[in-house]
């Protein structure tokens, strides 16, 4: 084989998945990973249908899916060719989950913060001027419930997590929101995004909240873009493992 297809990717198939899921899921993380490089054909449709146990049929299928997603080129007489990231679709579920797991320098969670930073900035200035008092009443609620979860951090983030839903939900940007979701989803998954959290780290957290909130409440929707932009970029930083 032409190039290493990373068997630790490989997951078992049960009856019901769809076929190729595994086939796909591995070839991603030896794309992302940077295993297989740009320019770099993948090994014939028999070596990895030998090696996956799968037939050619569905390692056709998988060429597609994976050319689906920009990471390759399905080239007549040359095979099937990496592409180079900048072509990628880096909001697609499999390719982030790949970006995220193999982001040995962070440099795939800087990025990922500063867009949802800048999103939800401009989420929570909108909301400023669009939220009702059940709305206002529905944010105080989670910050609340956050209040008495210090001593749970699982719970707590969670929480958190919620507080950013409702202020998104109620700026009316349902794609902002469905963009923010989905690579906060993916990040969460690894350690490295969690980070090291003190007790003086969550004070600051519930103070910045608290700020938000405030901002909501009094319509300030400058005041309240910055300090969702501060609290997003400020709280990574503080939590940032060091590489």
């Amino acid at each position: 084989m032409s190039a290493p297809i990373n068997l630790s990717a490989v997951v078992p198939r049960s009856r019901g998945d769809r076929l190729g899921t595994a086939v796909v899921e591995a070839l991603v993380d030896d794309i992302v990973s940077g295993r297989l490089r740009p320019g770099e054909a993948l090994p014939t449709e028999s070596e990895i249908g030998d090696h996956f146990g799968v037939s050619r049929t569905v390692v056709r299928e998988s060429a597609k899916l994976l050319q689906d997603k920009g990471l390759v080129d399905i080239r007549r007489g040359v095979g099937t060719v990496v592409r180079p990231s900048a072509a990628w679709d880096m909001i697609d579920d499999v390719v982030l989950s790949a970006l995220v797991r193999n982001d040995e320098t962070q440099g795939v969670l800087d990025e990922l913060v500063a867009v949802r930073a800048s999103l939800e900035r401009d989420m929570a200035e909108a909301a400023a001027s669009l939220r009702t008092p059940d709305d206002l009443s529905e944010i105080s609620d989670k910050l609340a419930a956050m209040e008495g979860l210090t001593a749970d951090l699982p719970a707590f983030a969670f929480t958190d997590t919620q507080f950013h839903d409702v202020v998104m939900t109620t700026s009316g940007n349902r794609l902002g929101r469905a963009i923010v979701t989905s690579i906060h989803d993916k990040a969460r998954t690894t350690g490295r995004y969690q980070g090291t959290t003190t007790a003086a780290h969550i004070a600051l957290t519930l103070d910045e909240h608290r700020a938000v909130l405030a901002a909501l409440t009094a319509g300030d929707g400058d005041a309240a873009g910055r300090l969702m932009y501060e609290h997003i970029t400020g709280s990574w930083s503080r939590r940032r493992p060091p590489t």
